[in-house]
């Protein structure tokens, strides 16, 4: 079911992603790790409830935020992915930086997930291709700062699928095995709620280029739209959106994916684990 990816275990169902985000500023839950005591200890928790590998990021990405210093993102990521690591957890690290990588993985993590697709840094393409690591590819047009002016599509699947394809031959092209290769559609990466819709119903195009894909849609604003207060339109707060997301979860193991990235493990561990016995009972 699962395409192996190096390093990683193989598993015969969709994959759960635990999000620790040490920042002070992320969207659903900034502050809550900054400590790394904290933040290692939900990483242990998350592997506890389900979590199948963990994903360590020091940069919030959430629409509008500015960007912290190399330093700063190295001293608040690197002491949670090596007491992690030692504690036999499967670690990604969440950086658009080549060097926060390329520390990362010698801390002992295993993934790098860049949302910019190694984009935002020339350097990332070549620590990948050196490491042979997997690597997440991000669909990715712009900074947060700047990404909502960016969502602009005549047909936002076939151009994520187009972009994420050039993407693939450029990281080719300086080296990344296409082994190493995963992809993520970048939902609420300069993508309104009906382009993220859109996404995830047609994610049959984008498991259609033959590499593993990973669904990030935990809490995201789009979730909140949907479900907004019917007399005050507010959306729905983003520590509520847990049961929508384990229902977005469900529908992208079903449709193939290879992963599912969240921040509330137990109802998505279960969830994929539904499915899975689901299909296995089913026609071969």
């Amino acid at each position: 079911m699962n395409n192996p990816l190096p390093g990683l275990p193989a598993l015969d169902r969709c994959a759960v992603m635990g999000v620790v985000n040490v920042t002070p500023d992320s969207f659903s839950d900034g502050g809550l790790w900054l400590d790394p005591q904290a933040a290692v200890a939900h990483g242990l928790r998350l592997t506890g409830l389900g979590a199948d590998l963990v994903d360590v990021g020091g940069e919030s990405t959430r629409p509008g935020s500015q960007r912290v210093t190399e330093a700063e993102e190295l001293r608040r990521v690197l002491p949670v992915v090596r007491e992690l690591a030692a504690a036999g957890v499967v670690v990604s690290v969440d950086t658009m930086r080549a060097r926060v990588a390329d520390q990362a993985l010698a801390a002992g993590a295993l993934l790098v997930n860049d949302v910019s697709g190694g984009l935002a840094d020339p350097d990332m393409a070549r620590v990948v291709a050196d490491s042979g690591a997997p690597f997440v590819v991000m669909h990715w047009r712009g900074q947060s700062a700047d990404m909502d002016a960016l969502a602009v599509y005549g047909d936002v699947v076939r151009e994520v699928v187009a972009e994420l394809s050039v993407r693939i031959e450029a990281l080719l092209a300086a080296g990344v095995k296409e082994e190493q290769l995963v992809l993520d559609p970048g939902l609420g990466f300069a993508k309104t709620s009906e382009h993220n819709w859109a996404l995830l119903g047609g994610l049959g195009a984008l498991t259609g280029l033959g590499r593993p894909v990973l669904v990030a849609a935990s809490r995201k604003r789009f979730l909140g739209t949907l479900l907004a207060n019917p007399e005050t339109g507010q959306p729905r707060p983003a520590r509520q959106r847990d049961d929508a997301t384990a229902a977005v979860s469900v529908l992208a193991a079903r449709a193939g994916a290879w992963a599912v990235r969240v921040h509330d493990v137990a109802g998505t561990a279960d969830a994929v684990r539904v499915v899975a016995a689901w299909q296995a009972a089913g026609p071969s």
